[in-house]
């Protein structure tokens, strides 16, 4: 492009811009717009709308105030063993329903009635005020430390043993008192851990299909599992008790028992032994026939029910609890107490 060119495109430039000039900044190119005019809401002109603004946050808050005494009601007086039917979720229990719904509630119109009482009630006009440093002087630093240090020393604290350790006595013992509250996490165990569903005279029930058992229907070699009488799928705490309940049954010739009082606990050479394994609570379902061990397919602890139900292999930590037994007028195998000992995976180190 030629000069004279270049001179026709620079006058066409707006004032200015033309070659040589600086560029002009306006006045003020971060100007504070302000605030926008305050608009004042019904509330605020008509005390008649005010007062209905009032009433549905005391409303709210009324509602809180009964959804909390009814939390505590249903905490008395709801069993913890009751079941409802509630759409679409199904079977829940009664208690934990009525306590979630309850205290939800009372929550709820807690948070709506204070957000009601901000956005109709309180005063919504905006404040601008100016930035300051909040850091301190110098000089009023050093007279705050000042005192503290004077204060520190005419309390006595350093030296005040007996009323310094007493004070921190108080403060730690002081949390502990929440500690009571835990007691409402759930019922404490009692002795349910160290008990089942077995107990004298109850009859062994097959567990495929659910007819009592007899001595006959255990044939050499094989592995049958039974429950007590009395249980059914269709208690809501079937699968809590089962899994301490479960039984397996083999029969032995007599004199392949080698432990004395697994003998004496037997009929006929009809073992019975807890199914659950005491490593980390796995059903036993695998039986060797000709070694008379029973295998748990989780982590391959192995057991002789010729024996004791002893572990021999895996890191089982104790043998399998027997449940003595025997045969009753009509017949049928029938139990002769509860296990000999607690079941399941380490008990002892549970307590």
């Amino acid at each position: 492009m030629s000069s004279h060119e270049i001179s026709e495109a620079e006058d066409k430039l707006p004032e200015g811009r033309g070659a040589g000039s600086a560029v002009r900044p306006a006045e003020d190119p971060f100007a504070d717009p302000g605030l926008p005019p305050h608009e004042h809401r019904k509330q605020d002109i008509d005390e008649r709308a005010a007062r209905r603004s009032e009433r549905a946050v005391a409303l709210l808050f009324t509602v809180s105030m009964l959804a909390t005494i009814a939390f505590i009601a249903a905490y008395v007086a709801l069993p913890v063993d009751k079941y409802i039917y509630v759409f679409p979720i199904g079977h829940i229990s009664a208690l934990n329903f009525a306590l979630g719904l309850t205290l939800g509630i009372a929550l709820f119109t807690i948070g709506a009635g204070a957000v009601h009482w901000a956005r109709t009630l309180m005063s919504d006009v905006e404040i601008a005020d100016e930035r300051h440093p909040i850091e301190a002087s110098p000089e009023v630093k050093s007279k705050v430390l000042e005192e503290f240090h004077t204060g520190a020393k005419e309390s006595g604290f350093g030296r005040r043993k007996l009323a310094r350790n007493t004070l921190f006595g108080a403060l730690a013992l002081v949390p502990l008192s929440g500690i009571v509250l835990l007691r409402d996490l759930g019922p404490l165990p009692g002795t349910k851990l160290r008990h089942t569903k077995w107990a004298k005279g109850k009859r062994l029930m097959n567990y495929n299909t659910m007819q009592p058992l007899r001595p006959e229907d255990i044939s050499v070699g094989s592995l049958t599992f039974a429950m007590p009488e009395g249980m059914s799928e269709e208690q809501h705490d079937f699968q809590t008790e089962i899994a301490k309940a479960a039984l397996m049954l083999v029969r032995l010739q007599p004199e392949n028992i080698k432990d004395k009082r697994e003998l004496d606990w037997s009929h006929e050479g009809i073992v019975a032994f807890s199914k659950i394994c005491t490593h980390v609570g796995c059903p036993i379902n695998l039986y060797e026939q000709q070694t008379h061990h029973v295998l748990c397919p989780c982590h391959q602890s192995t057991f002789d029910l010729s024996d004791g139900g002893r572990v021999i292999f895996g890191p089982a930590g104790h043998a399998l609890p027997q449940l003595r037994i025997r045969a009753n007028d009509q017949g049928y195998l029938e139990a002769m107490g509860d296990f000999s000992e607690p079941v399941g995976p380490a008990y002892w180190e549970r307590g």
